[in-house]
């Protein structure tokens, strides 16, 4: 049950929706003020009274009944308060029966939803800077999905440009098959490298002769930048494979060559692209834009012009509600630019392109910039990170079986969850350390607390008991702490969606992990039949519950640690 709408639904507020009812209402910080409050003060304008008569009002008038116990008036509040057990019963029914799907929804049935995440460069290793957009879109993919919608991933490939003509002919120079076939991304990468360190005006003209044949559909280029692209994806597919993360589209910016010509047009016949120092601009200085830049001097096109290009087909190819950009923040304009350009075009869907804009990530000590040559590979942040989850759990546990495929679990979620937990638009600075704490605020923490939920449900199997929910019982404090935090679970899942951000999941498994722990501590879960039953209950509600939160986020729950 949705409580706060519940009690929206029940509220007298002549003039006032019960949608805007719903959204006013909110978790008092005390508990023992109650368990949901109404601010009465943004009614004050439309009710023409004081908040606190408003308040007064509202709880003398509010029905009583098996949901809700009590309504009282407080400083311009009604706070109120759930029935325990009526809302123990639901929630935990709720929970037991459907599993895997608790919190999930039909709400986007019907829609589509296009995510673009990732975005690798082919022929260059991921770095660190490529988590957040790896794993938050990888988020965003599966909540959405989780709430009915067809989600459609996309893998905007970076495999466009100058940089594969200067590949080439530094593999022409210095390259080897078989040690490419090898060395792999890395060896390639290696040659990028040593050709931008070594270059002059004379190589310089050869990488654009042989980006040229690119264009121009040469087979021996195109057949060479074909196997760079192939080296790069199976490389990529196993880190995503890692990262449980999928796509349905790998059309990166060189599916648009073709499709780019039209955009022009269609921009020259409604009179939007103008000539500036000889390149083509779209003028967006009236809507406090520098102008888009759509054709080179040269006549090449820009990012501009493929993304819009690319937006344009994918709204012809999905017919998305939503289409979500998950790119960091130094692209703002960028989008800005695009978006806008779109609507002058009369796009009339420009509307519902976001773009989800995040931080940056660094390592403790700075690392993170290619430029400087301090870039870091996620593969090696990856394992470095299971190596020390397996130390960690070998010490903490020395005789636990499966180890390797626990700390496998541990190391890729405590990555996965370092660029989940604060706000997106944060930058991160990971450390190896936080992110592995057993106490902190992590997924290992979260982990754990499964870890712990499991062990109580083993012991009591052995010992016969079973959980159950009985038809009177009064949680104590602990318990229904315990059992609002579960409740909330659906709500939070939508509020994720529509704010697109996933880190309202993962501070949701935290809070519900120390709700979950303070009650196995104070309360023991082994006792007489009836509250052994419900203790139960609730335990292997939390476990299935937090687990459903942990798979969201693309992170695993291992039995025992």
């Amino acid at each position: 049950m949705d409580y706060k709408r519940y009690i929206a639904q029940h509220i007298k507020a002549e003039g006032v929706s019960e949608d805007e009812l719903c959204g006013l209402v909110t978790v008092p910080p005390d508990a023992s003020m109650g368990d949901y409050a109404l601010p009465c003060f943004k009614l004050a304008k439309v009710l023409r009274k004081s908040p606190a008569l408003i308040a007064e009002a509202i709880a003398k008038d509010y029905p009583l009944d098996g949901v809700v116990s009590e309504a009282k008036a407080l400083n311009g509040y009604v706070n109120f308060r759930i029935a325990r057990g009526g809302l123990a019963k639901d929630v935990l029914t709720r929970i037991l029966s459907e599993g895997e799907r608790y919190g999930a929804s039909t709400m986007g049935e019907g829609k589509t939803i296009c995510i673009d995440y990732s975005s690798v460069n082919i022929a260059k290793p991921f770095h660190i800077g490529h988590l957040s957009t790896t794993v938050i879109g990888g988020a965003l993919y599966r909540i959405f999905k989780f709430l009915g919608y067809n989600t459609v991933g996309i893998n905007h490939l970076g495999d466009y440009g100058t940089q594969f003509g200067k590949l080439i002919a530094a593999y022409k120079r210095w390259g080897n098959k078989e040690e490419a076939e090898k060395g792999g991304i890395h060896a390639i990468n290696d040659l990028y490298v040593r050709f931008n360190e070594e270059a002059d005006e004379g190589m310089e003209a050869e990488a654009r002769e042989y980006f040229r044949l690119i264009e121009s559909g040469d087979r021996e280029a195109n057949e060479l930048f074909d196997w760079f692209k192939s080296l790069t994806l199976s490389y990529v597919k196993g880190i995503y494979e890692k990262l449980h993360i999928t796509f349905d589209s790998y059309a990166g910016e060189r599916f648009y060559t073709d499709k780019m010509a039209p955009v022009v047009e269609e921009l020259k016949e409604k009179g939007l692209l103008k000539e500036s120092n000889g390149a083509q601009i779209v003028d967006l200085e009236p809507y406090g834009m520098p102008p888009c830049l759509i054709l080179r001097s040269d006549g090449a096109s820009l990012y501009a012009t493929r993304d819009l290009a690319a937006a344009i087909y994918r709204k012809k190819t999905y017919d998305f509600d939503k289409c979500l950009y998950v790119v960091a923040y130094q692209q703002n304009l960028h989008f800005k630019q695009v978006f806008k350009v779109l609507e002058l075009m009369g796009k009339d869907w420009a509307k519902d392109l976001v773009h989800v804009a995040y931080g940056m990530v660094s390592l403790e000590d700075g690392a993170m910039s290619t430029r400087k040559g301090k870039v870091v590979w996620l593969e090696d942040v990856i394992n470095r990170c299971v190596e020390k989850a397996y130390s960690v759990i070998d010490e903490k546990n020395p005789t636990l079986e499966n180890k390797k495929e626990i700390a496998e679990k541990v190391g890729v979620g405590a990555v996965i969850f370092s660029a989940l937990y604060n706000n997106k638009i944060k930058d991160i600075v990971f450390s190896y350390d936080k992110a592995l704490n057993f106490d902190g605020e992590t997924s290992v923490y979260v982990q754990y607390t499964c870890a712990r939920a499991s062990s109580v449900l083993a012991k009591a199997a052995e010992g016969g008991y079973e959980a159950a929910i009985p038809e009177t019982y009064t949680p104590c404090d602990q318990e229904f702490e315990l059992v609002k935090a579960l409740a909330d679970f659906p709500e939070t899942v939508k509020a994720a969606a529509e704010r697109y951000e996933p880190s309202f999941v993962a501070r949701w498994c935290v809070d519900t992990a120390q709700k979950f722990n303070k009650f196995y501590f104070d309360c023991k879960i082994l006792q007489d039949e009836e509250t052994r039953a419900f203790r139960l209950a609730l335990t292997k509600a939390t476990l299935s519950a937090l687990s459903n939160g942990l798979a969201l986020l693309g992170i695993g729950v291992p039995e025992k640690m």
